[in-house]
């Protein structure tokens, strides 16, 4: 319970250093902001979350009922296409739509060869805007809510939908009135995770140049230089974080969404007439298209054309670090996961429980307002032991937390231990006590059991876990953009340098890797997701 205790306080920490700085009197550029853009930034991430959370919710649920419960032509590989997109960083598709559709990208182009147009003969919208960041992160974002809900529908038990049938309703009326209400809570869930993902995305709207608290903090923080009015702005950012998930919670904790039968069978697949296969290949298709297919062709066309000129060496160079970094987080985030889950598998307790969900709320909470948490502590011990240093033998030893992989690698603790912990949690609640117990009575200690049983046990959740945690932070750029060492670059962020510069030709080719090592999880998701279905 102790260790639980100080291992949650700690990972909390970050997120408390933000709450306690809204106390802060407000400065100068406080005042600027909340005059001139707070408003505006309110409105954007208001329209942002209710827009993307709506189409992210359609498709990925639409598509998941589609390719779990009809049979048309190619559902078996559009069931696997599906999650694709999730290989796809968002700020990388924004800066392919960009580059496609601007006015001399080969979109525009195309169309006024095509048609004789010159400026000023037609209309096109504009994909630097609102609506263009709206779109992008419905195609980007909706695999979190089609791997969910395809989930809860293979977990569905056939008899009740066929007690629906038996009383006259179609397969619509099926669908909206018995599995839908039934898959709530896991569509819930990958709502919540597509609105945590919008909250956090900096990279994408930044390029799109539309002011949201992620591009205000960053700003604020190293174009004004004002950590108090930076760390406020994030405080304001975790306050309406923390009440969207405290509301989703809320919303369900009086409903019971239990099976009242334990009978499993394969889903019976209804097949579709000819015009609505098509239609349902159209709506699997687009997803797939726009989200993956169009700016990963469009990256490889780059990557072959130009691609990077810093050469391999350097380029390995960039990827190392990313790879490096990536493992050591996944270890370290698969260690402390594995702590606290088998604490809380010996003391199951309510106080327990709290601790984990304050060590574990990090993933609600986006990537650069963890930095300005992460910084501002660390900040303050450094102070603190440069102080003391310079009392006692008149030197200081400088920077020995702040700016270092120490830093980068506790933001990424804080940022994804609820990945890791879900992941070990689940897979610790397959293993019966009584295995414990049994090795207790063996003599086996605490740590022997959990070396010589749960590991061995465990190989799969950790692994899945492990890839996870790699490839989140192979992709997550806000955080790694604060609290990076000086000159110590990822591929993320060679990624953002190289496209903020419009040189998207050289950006190709480490977007490619990223997309190309990001597609090992999607597969493995996949794969863990056909075989959900209890009794398969």
């Amino acid at each position: 319970m102790v260790f639980a205790a100080v291992v949650a306080v700690t990972i909390a920490a970050p997120v408390l250093a933000i709450l306690l700085n809204l106390s802060q009197p407000a400065t100068e550029v406080w005042h600027h902001l909340v005059t001139t853009v707070l408003p505006e930034m309110l409105f954007n991430t208001a329209m942002l979350m209710a827009g993307v959370g709506l189409g992210a919710m359609v498709i990925g649920t639409g598509c998941a009922w589609l390719v779990t419960m009809t049979e048309f032509p190619g559902r078996r590989w559009l069931s696997w296409a599906l999650f694709l997109p999730l290989a796809m960083p968002s700020y990388v598709s924004a800066f392919v739509y960009s580059d496609l559709l601007q006015f001399a990208g080969p979109v525009q182009t195309g169309l006024r060869h095509a048609f004789g147009w010159q400026r000023g003969d037609y209309w096109f919208p504009d994909f630097l805007s609102l609506q263009g960041a709206i779109t992008l992160f419905i195609f980007a974002f909706y695999p979190y809510v089609f791997m969910l809900a395809r989930a809860a529908f293979l977990d569905q038990s056939i008899c009740v939908l066929e007690v629906g049938r038996t009383l006259g309703l179609g397969p619509w009326q099926r669908f909206f009135r018995i599995a839908l209400p039934l898959a709530r809570p896991m569509i819930a869930g990958g709502v919540a995770l597509v609105l945590m993902e919008t909250l956090a995305e900096f990279g994408a709207v930044s390029w799109l140049g539309v002011p949201t608290f992620t591009t205000a903090i960053y700003r604020t923080w190293f174009g004004m230089g004002d950590v108090t009015a930076a760390a406020q702005l994030a405080g304001v950012l975790l306050v309406f974080v923390l009440a969207a998930v405290m509301l989703e919670r809320a919303s369900r904790s009086a409903k019971r969404f239990h099976h009242t039968s334990a009978r499993t069978r394969p889903l019976p697949l209804r097949p579709l007439p000819p015009l609505q296969a098509g239609a349902a290949i159209l709506a699997c298709l687009l997803p797939i298209l726009l989200g993956f297919v169009i700016p990963g062709g469009w990256l490889l066309h780059l990557a072959i054309a130009e691609g990077d000129q810093f050469g391999f060496g350097r380029l390995a160079g960039f990827a190392l670090n990313s790879f490096v970094l990536a493992g050591l987080a996944a270890v370290l985030l698969i260690v402390v996961a594995l702590a606290l889950a088998y604490a809380h598998r010996l003391a199951p307790r309510r106080g327990m429980s709290w601790l984990i969900q304050l060590a574990t709320m990090g993933y609600a909470v986006p990537g650069s307002v963890i930095a300005i948490g992460v910084l501002l502590p660390l900040a303050a011990f450094d102070h603190q032991i440069n102080s003391w240093s310079k009392a006692l033998f008149g030197g200081t030893p400088g920077l020995l937390l702040s700016g270092t992989l120490v830093a980068l690698l506790y933001a990424y603790l804080v940022r994804f231990l609820a990945v890791a912990f879900n992941a070990v949690d689940g897979g610790l609640h397959r293993i019966r006590p009584s295995l414990d117990q049994a090795a207790r009575v063996l003599g086996q200690t605490p740590l022997g059991v959990v070396r010589r049983i749960h590991a061995p046990l465990l190989r799969g959740s950790l692994l899945t876990a492990a890839m996870l945690i790699f490839v989140d932070v192979l992709k997550e750029l806000p955080a790694t953009l604060i609290v990076r060492p000086f000159d110590f670059d990822t591929l993320a962020v060679r990624v953002y340098q190289l496209a903020s510069d419009e040189r998207l030709g050289e950006a190709s080719t480490g977007s490619l890797i990223i997309v190309a090592v990001s597609l090992i999880p999607v597969i493995w998701l996949h794969a863990a997701v056909a075989r959900s279905r209890p009794g398969e």
